[in-house]
Order: structure tokens, then sequence, then C-alpha cells
């Protein structure tokens, strides 16, 4: 969900998400990932009176943000939550079978990662928050505060990838008894220091953060609760369009269209046509990711991949 600064929406690969979604203009849209509007003004500027746009994000600030501004249009609905509650709000706003396309920008946005209070960047010193909705669950710090090593480690190196999840497990929980692991600056410096070798151009904290984010958020549960829900909101011919930033991301995406595409699950030596699987839905041409100029222009562009899915009528 990368962008650039508070006041300069970049929001990334624009045109290839509206390319994607194939946009009618008087069809009915999801936004799950609202962030600060800039896919959805898009969006909005393609629809006639006719059409409409569901916007969602857990953020509060995000929310507030397009609350005082494009939530103002008539033709827009807003929802403060999850994504995984678009089957719930698609019921109340009467939109079953009319969604015509889903954009799901997936992680963390810009102003999320560029406001210290936030507590997700290590670049900062804040507060260790991580939260995407800070109404509700345990932040990062109170997680911290009183995991196992063992757990700690599972987190690292299922959602981080990390190689020395338990070493640098083994440090936090050594180091908390000495002080409360609760600003960023100091969750940075002990996992640095636990990390015996650095990946050249990478900030040693940089798999540790984003794991305990994606665990603190439960942002790979919530993906796969709300594909779940996709293929039965798209109309037929109605698009999924997925921008993920990190490789378990993408993976579940290729994973869930790869097996909709496929259909129904027969033994391979059955005599069934393709068609008598009944297939949900169709890949749309081939994983895209952003271009040089893009990436010049907003370097969290760089670990952009954008898929495609269509609903089979």
């Amino acid at each position: 969900m990368a962008m650039t600064q508070h006041n300069q929406h970049h929001p990334v690969m624009l045109e290839e998400a509206l390319s994607g979604l194939n946009i009618q203009s008087d069809g009915f849209y999801i936004d799950g990932t609202l962030g600060r509007g800039g896919h959805a003004s898009a969006i909005l500027e393609r629809l006639s009176d006719s059409g409409r746009l569901l916007l969602m994000d857990k953020d509060p600030q995000a929310i507030q943000y397009a609350e005082q501004g494009i939530a103002t249009d008539a033709r827009v609905s807003l929802h403060h939550g999850s994504f995984t509650d678009m089957r719930k709000v698609v019921r109340e706003l009467e939109w079953q079978g009319k969604v015509s396309g889903i954009l799901l920008d997936l992680g963390v946005s810009s102003p999320q990662l560029d406001d210290p209070q936030r507590g997700f960047s290590f670049k900062q010193s804040g507060p260790l928050d991580m939260r995407m909705n800070t109404a509700a669950g345990m932040s990062a710090a109170e997680w911290l505060a009183q995991a196992e090593a063992r757990e700690i480690t599972q987190v690292l190196r299922e959602y981080g990838e990390e190689r020395f999840a338990k070493r640098i497990a083994n440090a936090i929980v050594r180091e908390r008894e000495q002080a409360p692991i609760d600003t960023t600056q100091r969750l940075a410096t002990i996992i640095a220091a636990a990390n015996p070798r650095h990946e050249k151009g990478k900030d040693p904290a940089t798999r540790s953060f984003q794991a305990i984010r994606i665990f603190i958020n439960q942002e790979l549960d919530d993906i796969k609760a709300t594909l779940t829900q996709v293929i039965d909101l798209l109309a037929p011919g109605g698009r999924l369009v997925v921008i993920s930033f990190h490789s378990l991301e993408d993976r579940l995406i290729k994973r869930f269209i790869r097996e909709q595409s496929r259909g129904d699950d027969f033994p391979p030596d059955l005599p069934i046509t393709h068609i008598q699987l009944q297939p949900k839905l169709k890949a749309v041409g081939k994983a895209h990711h952003a271009s040089d100029a893009e990436i010049k222009q907003n370097v969290r562009a760089r670990s952009a991949v954008l898929r495609v899915a269509e609903r089979i009528a």
C-alpha cells in the first residue's frame, strides 16, 4: 500500500491497477485498503452517477482522512474495519452479485510508515505499536513483553524468513529483563546486535520488523479469509486486482488464482473437460512489476507485484 509523503500521493502501479479492474462507468467497486485514497480517487473519477465505490480500512486515520474528502461523494460508502468484513458490508449494501471489481493494495501505507508514532519504522524512534487499527488488539510492545522465545522465533522465521530468528528472539527475551522494549529504536538496536551478518543494502531490522507487523495485524490470515469471499461477491466478468509487497502475500494470491482457475479437484485420470471442472476465475495476463521510472519516483514500489483475475460467468 506504499505511497510517498502525506501530501504527495503516488499510489503504486496506479495505471496497471485501473487497467486490471477494467472499470465500467456504472460498475460497483470495492477498495479494501483505502489508505490515503490514491487508487480510490482514480476509480471514482471513472465512475458515472450510477457507479458506486465501497472504501474499507482498519486504520482510524485513513477513515478520518476519507471522511473529510472522498467519502463526502454520494457514490461512496465508507467502512472502518478489515477487508475481511467485505461479505457482510456487501450484504448490507445489497450489492450481492453486482460487484464489478475488488482492489486490495496489501501491506502498510507510507503515511503509516512515515509517522514515528505508529511504530512501524525502525528508521525513526517512536512507540513500538505497529497496529493498523490503533483502537484494537495488542501492540508489538505488549506482545514482546510477554511472548516466549519460542513463539518470537517462530514469528520471525515464518513471517520474516529471518535466518537468525532464534538468536534475535533470545536477545529480545534477555534484554526485556533489563528494561522494557517499548520503542522502535530500542528493538532495532537489539536486533542489530543479535544479527551476526547483515544483508548488503538492507537494515538488519527489516525482516524482524516486517514479521512482527504481519503477526500483530494478522495480515496473512486476513488475506486468506478475504479470498474465500471474493468469488461469491464478484459479478460474472468482475475483476480482482491485488498488489502485494511481500513474497508470502504474493504466494497466497498466486496459489488462490491458480486453484480457482483449475476448478473442482477431481482425480486427474477422470475423462472430464476443463469446463466441467467449473473453474471460478481466470488469470488475466502475468504478474506485473513496477517500472524503473516508478521505482525511481517511489522506492517502496520496488517489491510490488500486481496480479489480476476475472470471475468466470
